[in-house]
Protein backbone atom coordinates (compact mmCIF):
# COMPACT_ATOMS: atom_id res chain seq x y z
CA UNK A 1 0.00 0.00 0.00
CA UNK A 2 1.34 3.32 -0.66
CA UNK A 3 1.81 6.18 1.95
CA UNK A 4 0.59 8.92 2.64
CA UNK A 5 2.76 12.42 2.51
CA UNK A 6 2.89 12.21 6.35
CA UNK A 7 3.57 8.93 6.57
CA UNK A 8 6.59 9.37 4.55
CA UNK A 9 7.47 12.54 6.06
CA UNK A 10 7.85 10.25 9.47
CA UNK A 11 10.32 8.28 7.59
CA UNK A 12 12.62 11.05 6.32
CA UNK A 13 15.37 13.28 8.32
CA UNK A 14 12.78 15.85 8.96
CA UNK A 15 16.07 18.56 9.07
CA UNK A 16 14.84 20.71 5.87
CA UNK A 17 18.02 21.13 5.01
CA UNK A 18 16.99 21.68 1.21
CA UNK A 19 19.30 19.79 -0.52
CA UNK A 20 16.54 17.99 -2.22
CA UNK A 21 15.62 21.54 -3.37
CA UNK A 22 12.30 21.85 -1.40
CA UNK A 23 12.23 24.39 1.56
CA UNK A 24 10.77 21.60 3.88
CA UNK A 25 10.97 17.58 4.12
CA UNK A 26 7.64 17.78 4.41
CA UNK A 27 7.18 19.76 1.09
CA UNK A 28 9.25 16.95 -0.52
CA UNK A 29 7.14 14.23 1.16
CA UNK A 30 4.04 15.59 -0.35
CA UNK A 31 5.51 15.45 -3.62
CA UNK A 32 7.27 11.91 -3.07
CA UNK A 33 3.68 10.98 -2.49
CA UNK A 34 2.34 12.24 -5.49
CA UNK A 35 5.19 10.98 -7.78
CA UNK A 36 6.21 13.81 -8.73
CA UNK A 37 9.90 13.72 -7.34
CA UNK A 38 12.31 10.39 -6.53
CA UNK A 39 13.57 9.43 -3.49
CA UNK A 40 16.90 9.51 -4.79
CA UNK A 41 17.06 13.38 -4.50
CA UNK A 42 16.86 13.23 -0.85
CA UNK A 43 20.97 12.43 -0.02
CA UNK A 44 20.33 11.69 3.53
CA UNK A 45 17.48 9.11 3.86
CA UNK A 46 18.80 6.16 6.23
CA UNK A 47 18.62 2.66 4.61
CA UNK A 48 15.75 1.76 6.79
CA UNK A 49 13.70 4.44 5.30
CA UNK A 50 14.97 3.78 1.81
CA UNK A 51 13.33 0.20 2.31
CA UNK A 52 10.59 1.35 3.51
CA UNK A 53 9.78 3.97 0.98
CA UNK A 54 10.72 1.96 -1.58
CA UNK A 55 6.78 1.57 -2.68
CA UNK A 56 6.06 4.79 -2.51
CA UNK A 57 9.20 6.07 -4.74
CA UNK A 58 8.98 3.46 -7.20
CA UNK A 59 7.18 4.80 -10.39
CA UNK A 60 3.59 4.16 -10.81
CA UNK A 61 4.68 2.61 -14.23
CA UNK A 62 7.09 -0.27 -14.10
CA UNK A 63 9.77 0.20 -16.43
CA UNK A 64 10.49 -2.62 -19.10
CA UNK A 65 13.10 -3.43 -21.22
CA UNK A 66 13.47 -5.59 -23.98
CA UNK A 67 17.47 -6.15 -25.02
CA UNK A 68 19.01 -7.60 -27.79
CA UNK A 69 22.96 -7.72 -28.80
CA UNK A 70 23.78 -4.13 -28.49
CA UNK A 71 20.42 -2.50 -28.20
CA UNK A 72 17.72 -2.16 -25.80
CA UNK A 73 13.80 -0.61 -26.18
CA UNK A 74 12.95 0.71 -22.54
CA UNK A 75 8.79 1.61 -21.85
CA UNK A 76 7.29 2.81 -18.60
CA UNK A 77 8.63 4.43 -15.58
CA UNK A 78 6.21 7.53 -15.96
CA UNK A 79 5.06 9.40 -13.68
CA UNK A 80 2.95 12.20 -15.00
CA UNK A 81 -0.51 12.00 -17.29
CA UNK A 82 0.70 14.59 -19.77
CA UNK A 83 4.09 15.70 -20.79
CA UNK A 84 4.07 19.70 -19.70
CA UNK A 85 3.29 18.53 -15.87
CA UNK A 86 7.16 17.24 -16.25
CA UNK A 87 7.81 14.68 -18.72
CA UNK A 88 7.79 11.80 -20.54
CA UNK A 89 10.82 9.71 -20.23
CA UNK A 90 10.61 6.56 -22.22
CA UNK A 91 9.33 7.00 -25.75
CA UNK A 92 7.53 4.32 -27.14
CA UNK A 93 9.38 1.65 -29.05
CA UNK A 94 7.76 1.17 -33.14
CA UNK A 95 7.61 -2.64 -34.12
CA UNK A 96 7.30 -3.90 -37.58
CA UNK A 97 5.23 -7.43 -37.76
CA UNK A 98 6.54 -9.80 -39.49
CA UNK A 99 4.52 -13.09 -40.59
CA UNK A 100 6.23 -16.57 -39.96
CA UNK A 101 4.02 -17.38 -43.39
CA UNK A 102 6.65 -14.90 -45.57
CA UNK A 103 9.19 -16.85 -47.30
CA UNK A 104 12.81 -16.86 -45.81
CA UNK A 105 13.89 -14.15 -48.81
CA UNK A 106 10.86 -11.95 -48.18
CA UNK A 107 11.45 -11.98 -44.34
CA UNK A 108 15.26 -10.82 -45.15
CA UNK A 109 14.21 -7.75 -47.39
CA UNK A 110 11.81 -6.79 -44.79
CA UNK A 111 14.29 -6.61 -41.96
CA UNK A 112 17.31 -5.85 -43.83
CA UNK A 113 14.43 -2.34 -45.11
CA UNK A 114 13.56 -2.19 -42.31
CA UNK A 115 16.87 -2.63 -40.07
CA UNK A 116 18.83 0.40 -42.69
CA UNK A 117 16.30 2.94 -42.49
CA UNK A 118 17.22 5.84 -40.92
CA UNK A 119 15.22 9.28 -41.11
CA UNK A 120 17.20 12.59 -39.96
CA UNK A 121 15.04 15.14 -38.20
CA UNK A 122 16.27 18.48 -37.06
CA UNK A 123 19.66 16.66 -36.76
CA UNK A 124 18.31 13.39 -34.84
CA UNK A 125 18.84 10.10 -36.24
CA UNK A 126 15.30 8.56 -36.13
CA UNK A 127 14.86 4.26 -36.79
CA UNK A 128 12.58 1.68 -36.10
CA UNK A 129 13.10 -0.01 -32.61
CA UNK A 130 12.76 -3.78 -33.60
CA UNK A 131 9.99 -6.50 -35.17
CA UNK A 132 7.30 -8.30 -33.86
CA UNK A 133 7.64 -12.11 -35.44
CA UNK A 134 3.56 -13.39 -35.29
CA UNK A 135 3.19 -17.12 -35.38
CA UNK A 136 0.20 -17.41 -38.54
CA UNK A 137 0.18 -21.33 -38.70
CA UNK A 138 1.08 -22.64 -35.28
CA UNK A 139 3.94 -24.71 -35.97
CA UNK A 140 7.05 -24.21 -34.28
CA UNK A 141 9.14 -25.05 -37.23
CA UNK A 142 7.78 -22.34 -39.03
CA UNK A 143 7.95 -20.20 -36.04
CA UNK A 144 11.90 -20.61 -35.48
CA UNK A 145 12.80 -20.19 -38.87
CA UNK A 146 10.94 -16.82 -38.91
CA UNK A 147 13.12 -16.06 -36.02
CA UNK A 148 16.34 -16.77 -37.18
CA UNK A 149 15.87 -15.18 -40.36
CA UNK A 150 15.08 -11.85 -38.66
CA UNK A 151 18.03 -12.23 -36.55
CA UNK A 152 19.99 -12.19 -39.86
CA UNK A 153 19.08 -9.57 -41.05
CA UNK A 154 18.80 -7.64 -37.53
CA UNK A 155 20.02 -7.35 -34.16
CA UNK A 156 17.46 -5.12 -33.24
CA UNK A 157 14.74 -6.70 -30.05
CA UNK A 158 11.91 -8.50 -30.40
CA UNK A 159 8.60 -9.11 -29.90
CA UNK A 160 7.19 -12.75 -30.32
CA UNK A 161 3.47 -12.82 -30.93
CA UNK A 162 2.11 -16.34 -30.32
CA UNK A 163 -0.53 -17.45 -27.59
CA UNK A 164 0.74 -21.69 -27.89
CA UNK A 165 3.75 -21.85 -24.94
CA UNK A 166 5.06 -24.75 -27.44
CA UNK A 167 5.17 -23.14 -30.53
CA UNK A 168 6.90 -19.57 -28.12
CA UNK A 169 9.32 -21.77 -26.96
CA UNK A 170 10.57 -22.46 -30.11
CA UNK A 171 11.27 -19.12 -30.79
CA UNK A 172 12.37 -18.21 -27.86
CA UNK A 173 15.22 -21.45 -27.94
CA UNK A 174 16.85 -19.36 -31.13
CA UNK A 175 17.20 -16.34 -29.14
CA UNK A 176 19.42 -17.05 -26.15
CA UNK A 177 20.90 -14.17 -23.93
CA UNK A 178 18.00 -11.88 -25.12
CA UNK A 179 14.81 -10.50 -23.27
CA UNK A 180 12.43 -10.46 -25.38
CA UNK A 181 8.76 -9.79 -25.11
CA UNK A 182 6.49 -12.54 -25.43
CA UNK A 183 2.68 -11.98 -26.31
CA UNK A 184 0.52 -12.66 -24.92
CA UNK A 185 -0.42 -14.43 -21.45
CA UNK A 186 -4.61 -14.74 -21.46
CA UNK A 187 -7.14 -16.41 -19.23
CA UNK A 188 -6.45 -19.63 -20.87
CA UNK A 189 -2.51 -20.00 -21.38
CA UNK A 190 -1.68 -17.54 -18.51
CA UNK A 191 -0.03 -20.56 -16.43
CA UNK A 192 1.84 -21.99 -19.38
CA UNK A 193 3.36 -18.43 -20.73
CA UNK A 194 4.12 -17.15 -16.97
CA UNK A 195 6.07 -20.20 -16.95
CA UNK A 196 7.72 -19.50 -20.24
CA UNK A 197 8.61 -16.11 -19.39
CA UNK A 198 9.94 -16.78 -16.04
CA UNK A 199 12.64 -19.58 -17.53
CA UNK A 200 13.53 -17.37 -20.31
CA UNK A 201 14.10 -14.29 -18.24
CA UNK A 202 11.24 -12.53 -20.96
CA UNK A 203 8.88 -9.82 -19.99
CA UNK A 204 5.26 -10.75 -20.74
CA UNK A 205 2.25 -9.43 -22.39
CA UNK A 206 -1.30 -9.92 -20.41
CA UNK A 207 -4.43 -9.71 -22.57
CA UNK A 208 -8.13 -9.57 -21.23
CA UNK A 209 -11.47 -8.51 -22.63
CA UNK A 210 -11.97 -6.24 -19.96
CA UNK A 211 -9.72 -3.89 -17.12
CA UNK A 212 -11.10 -5.94 -14.20
CA UNK A 213 -10.00 -9.18 -15.42
CA UNK A 214 -6.64 -7.73 -17.11
CA UNK A 215 -6.01 -6.66 -13.22
CA UNK A 216 -6.97 -9.77 -11.79
CA UNK A 217 -4.53 -11.28 -14.42
CA UNK A 218 -1.34 -9.52 -14.04
CA UNK A 219 -1.76 -9.91 -10.39
CA UNK A 220 -1.57 -13.76 -10.55
CA UNK A 221 1.08 -13.76 -12.71
CA UNK A 222 3.10 -11.36 -10.70
CA UNK A 223 2.27 -13.86 -7.54
CA UNK A 224 3.56 -16.78 -9.96
CA UNK A 225 7.23 -14.86 -10.00
CA UNK A 226 6.51 -12.82 -13.33
CA UNK A 227 6.75 -9.16 -12.65
CA UNK A 228 7.73 -7.39 -16.56
CA UNK A 229 4.60 -7.05 -17.75
CA UNK A 230 2.73 -5.28 -20.31
CA UNK A 231 -0.55 -4.86 -20.90
CA UNK A 232 -3.38 -5.52 -23.38
CA UNK A 233 -6.30 -4.57 -23.48
CA UNK A 234 -8.63 -5.38 -25.74
CA UNK A 235 -9.99 -2.65 -27.52
CA UNK A 236 -10.01 -2.65 -31.19
CA UNK A 237 -12.07 0.39 -31.90
CA UNK A 238 -10.08 3.89 -31.78
CA UNK A 239 -12.60 5.32 -29.14
CA UNK A 240 -12.27 2.11 -26.88
CA UNK A 241 -8.71 2.34 -27.07
CA UNK A 242 -8.51 6.19 -26.36
CA UNK A 243 -10.88 5.31 -22.93
CA UNK A 244 -8.82 2.19 -22.05
CA UNK A 245 -5.49 3.41 -22.33
CA UNK A 246 -6.43 6.79 -20.37
CA UNK A 247 -8.06 4.72 -17.78
CA UNK A 248 -5.50 2.41 -17.48
CA UNK A 249 -3.37 5.25 -16.94
CA UNK A 250 -5.19 7.11 -14.69
CA UNK A 251 -5.46 4.15 -12.69
CA UNK A 252 -1.74 4.14 -12.00
CA UNK A 253 -0.79 7.84 -11.75
CA UNK A 254 -4.09 9.05 -10.14
CA UNK A 255 -4.74 5.59 -7.79
CA UNK A 256 -1.85 4.24 -7.40
CA UNK A 257 -3.44 1.14 -8.96
CA UNK A 258 -0.38 -1.04 -9.22
CA UNK A 259 -2.45 -3.96 -10.96
CA UNK A 260 -2.42 -1.78 -14.08
CA UNK A 261 0.92 0.03 -13.34
CA UNK A 262 2.54 -1.63 -16.36
CA UNK A 263 3.63 -0.29 -19.77
CA UNK A 264 0.94 -0.65 -22.81
CA UNK A 265 1.59 -2.61 -26.12
CA UNK A 266 -1.01 -1.69 -29.33
CA UNK A 267 -1.41 -3.03 -32.49
CA UNK A 268 -2.94 -0.18 -34.86
CA UNK A 269 -4.74 -1.17 -38.28
CA UNK A 270 -4.25 2.34 -39.72
CA UNK A 271 -1.77 5.73 -39.15
CA UNK A 272 -4.21 7.35 -37.35
CA UNK A 273 -4.66 4.89 -34.54
CA UNK A 274 -0.56 4.52 -34.54
CA UNK A 275 -0.74 8.06 -34.15
CA UNK A 276 -2.93 8.08 -31.59
CA UNK A 277 -0.81 5.29 -29.56
CA UNK A 278 1.87 7.47 -29.54
CA UNK A 279 0.09 10.88 -27.81
CA UNK A 280 -2.01 8.15 -25.60
CA UNK A 281 0.56 5.98 -23.44
CA UNK A 282 1.31 3.16 -25.69
CA UNK A 283 4.98 1.56 -24.47
CA UNK A 284 5.27 -0.63 -27.63
CA UNK A 285 3.65 0.02 -31.01
CA UNK A 286 3.34 -2.90 -33.72
CA UNK A 287 2.60 -2.17 -37.63
CA UNK A 288 1.54 -4.03 -39.54
CA UNK A 289 3.81 -3.14 -42.43
CA UNK A 290 7.10 -0.99 -42.88
CA UNK A 291 6.58 1.79 -45.68
CA UNK A 292 8.77 5.02 -45.31
CA UNK A 293 5.97 7.48 -45.56
CA UNK A 294 4.17 6.07 -42.97
CA UNK A 295 6.84 5.14 -40.75
CA UNK A 296 8.69 8.80 -41.06
CA UNK A 297 5.27 10.70 -39.76
CA UNK A 298 5.06 8.57 -37.07
CA UNK A 299 8.88 8.49 -35.62
CA UNK A 300 8.58 12.73 -35.87
CA UNK A 301 5.31 12.70 -34.00
CA UNK A 302 6.93 10.21 -31.27
CA UNK A 303 9.85 12.56 -31.17
CA UNK A 304 7.71 15.79 -30.33
CA UNK A 305 5.72 14.16 -27.96
CA UNK A 306 8.44 12.74 -26.07
CA UNK A 307 11.13 15.36 -26.33
CA UNK A 308 11.59 16.84 -22.66
CA UNK A 309 9.96 20.44 -22.90
CA UNK A 310 12.28 21.85 -20.44
CA UNK A 311 15.31 20.73 -22.59
CA UNK A 312 15.57 22.34 -26.20
CA UNK A 313 16.44 20.50 -29.10
CA UNK A 314 19.41 22.27 -29.85
CA UNK A 315 22.82 22.28 -32.08
CA UNK A 316 26.17 22.88 -31.67
CA UNK A 317 27.12 26.54 -31.67
CA UNK A 318 29.68 27.36 -34.20
CA UNK A 319 30.79 28.48 -38.10
CA UNK A 320 28.42 26.27 -40.74
CA UNK A 321 29.78 26.17 -44.15
CA UNK A 322 26.36 26.36 -46.71
CA UNK A 323 27.00 25.29 -50.53
CA UNK A 324 30.54 25.81 -50.03
CA UNK A 325 31.06 29.67 -49.18
CA UNK A 326 33.71 32.27 -50.72
CA UNK A 327 35.23 34.98 -48.16
CA UNK A 328 33.50 37.23 -49.75
CA UNK A 329 29.87 35.82 -49.22
CA UNK A 330 27.43 36.66 -45.85
CA UNK A 331 27.43 35.59 -42.85
CA UNK A 332 23.90 34.94 -41.54
CA UNK A 333 23.34 34.56 -37.61
CA UNK A 334 20.93 32.64 -35.63
CA UNK A 335 20.63 30.89 -32.43
CA UNK A 336 20.99 26.86 -31.56
CA UNK A 337 17.80 26.30 -31.31
CA UNK A 338 17.86 23.00 -34.04
CA UNK A 339 14.37 24.02 -35.47
CA UNK A 340 15.37 27.59 -36.16
CA UNK A 341 18.63 26.72 -37.50
CA UNK A 342 17.68 23.74 -39.66
CA UNK A 343 14.84 26.05 -41.19
CA UNK A 344 17.60 28.61 -41.59
CA UNK A 345 19.73 26.38 -43.06
CA UNK A 346 17.63 24.25 -45.15
CA UNK A 347 16.46 27.66 -47.18
CA UNK A 348 19.61 28.56 -48.12
CA UNK A 349 21.16 25.15 -48.84
CA UNK A 350 18.16 24.40 -51.15
CA UNK A 351 18.48 28.32 -52.90
CA UNK A 352 21.68 27.20 -53.86
CA UNK A 353 23.14 30.22 -52.53
CA UNK A 354 26.35 30.13 -50.70
CA UNK A 355 26.34 31.53 -47.09
CA UNK A 356 28.39 31.16 -43.35
CA UNK A 357 25.77 30.32 -40.85
CA UNK A 358 27.00 31.70 -37.67
CA UNK A 359 25.22 29.60 -34.80
CA UNK A 360 24.86 31.52 -31.47
CA UNK A 361 24.60 29.91 -27.77
CA UNK A 362 21.53 30.63 -26.70
CA UNK A 363 20.94 27.90 -24.41
CA UNK A 364 18.44 26.19 -27.50
CA UNK A 365 16.04 28.90 -27.69
CA UNK A 366 14.73 30.65 -30.87
CA UNK A 367 15.13 34.01 -32.11
CA UNK A 368 12.24 35.67 -30.14
CA UNK A 369 12.61 33.74 -26.85
CA UNK A 370 16.91 34.05 -26.76
CA UNK A 371 16.13 37.71 -27.00
CA UNK A 372 13.24 38.09 -24.84
CA UNK A 373 14.81 36.15 -22.11
CA UNK A 374 18.14 38.05 -22.85
CA UNK A 375 20.12 34.94 -24.29
CA UNK A 376 20.42 36.65 -27.72
CA UNK A 377 22.08 39.83 -28.18
CA UNK A 378 24.35 42.30 -29.86
CA UNK A 379 27.34 41.08 -26.76
CA UNK A 380 27.05 37.48 -27.70
CA UNK A 381 26.52 37.97 -31.08
CA UNK A 382 29.86 40.08 -31.29
CA UNK A 383 31.36 37.59 -28.93
CA UNK A 384 30.42 34.17 -31.14
CA UNK A 385 32.18 36.62 -34.00
CA UNK A 386 35.33 36.46 -32.40
CA UNK A 387 34.94 33.38 -30.64
CA UNK A 388 34.83 31.09 -33.74
CA UNK A 389 37.14 33.46 -35.90
CA UNK A 390 34.74 34.90 -38.53
CA UNK A 391 36.92 37.76 -39.65
CA UNK A 392 39.30 35.34 -40.68
CA UNK A 393 37.16 33.52 -43.07
CA UNK A 394 35.46 36.25 -45.18
CA UNK A 395 37.10 39.23 -46.96
CA UNK A 396 33.54 41.44 -46.77
CA UNK A 397 32.64 41.91 -43.23
CA UNK A 398 29.15 41.45 -43.47
CA UNK A 399 26.58 40.35 -40.57
CA UNK A 400 22.82 39.85 -41.50
CA UNK A 401 20.35 39.42 -37.73
CA UNK A 402 17.21 38.20 -37.97
CA UNK A 403 14.46 40.25 -38.84
CA UNK A 404 12.90 39.76 -35.61
CA UNK A 405 15.99 40.96 -33.45
CA UNK A 406 16.44 44.58 -35.51
CA UNK A 407 16.59 46.53 -32.38
CA UNK A 408 20.33 45.13 -31.91
CA UNK A 409 21.53 46.25 -34.96
CA UNK A 410 22.89 49.47 -33.25
CA UNK A 411 23.91 48.13 -30.19
CA UNK A 412 26.21 45.28 -32.89
CA UNK A 413 27.86 48.23 -34.54
CA UNK A 414 29.24 49.28 -31.32
CA UNK A 415 29.95 45.68 -30.68
CA UNK A 416 31.38 45.17 -34.21
CA UNK A 417 32.71 48.65 -35.68
CA UNK A 418 34.46 47.26 -38.59
CA UNK A 419 31.24 45.27 -39.78
CA UNK A 420 28.32 46.28 -42.00
CA UNK A 421 25.12 45.59 -40.22
CA UNK A 422 22.35 44.41 -42.05
CA UNK A 423 18.69 43.08 -41.32
CA UNK A 424 17.24 40.35 -42.73
CA UNK A 425 13.70 38.77 -42.64
CA UNK A 426 11.33 37.98 -39.98
CA UNK A 427 11.12 34.62 -41.29
CA UNK A 428 13.45 31.88 -42.84
CA UNK A 429 11.70 31.11 -46.18
CA UNK A 430 12.16 34.80 -47.12
CA UNK A 431 15.83 34.48 -46.40
CA UNK A 432 17.09 33.02 -50.29
CA UNK A 433 14.91 36.09 -52.18
CA UNK A 434 16.51 38.78 -49.52
CA UNK A 435 19.77 37.61 -50.43
CA UNK A 436 19.17 37.51 -54.20
CA UNK A 437 17.78 40.76 -53.95
CA UNK A 438 19.71 43.17 -50.88
CA UNK A 439 23.08 41.30 -51.19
Amino acid sequence: MALSGIQIYKLLPQTNCKDCGFPTCLAFAMKLAAKQVELAACPHVSESSKTQLAESSAPPIRLVSLKSDGYEVKAGNEVVLFRHDKTFYNRPGLFVEISDNLSEAEILATGKAVDGYTANYVGIDLKVDGFAVRSAVGDAGKFAAAVKAIRQASKKPLILVCTDAAVTSAGLAVLNGESPLIHTANGQNWEAMTALARQNKASLVVSADNLDDLSDLTEKIKAAGVEDLVLSPASPALGQALTQSTLIRRLAIKKNFRPLGYPAIAFPKSAAAAAQAIVKYAGFIVIEHFAPEIVYPLLVLRQNIYTDPQKPIQVQPGLYEINSPKPEDPVLVTTNFSITYFSVANEVEGSGLPAWLLVTDAEGMSVLTAWAAGKFDAERIAKAVKAFNVADKVSRKRVVLPGHVAVLSGELESELPDWEIRVGPREAVDIPAFMKQAL
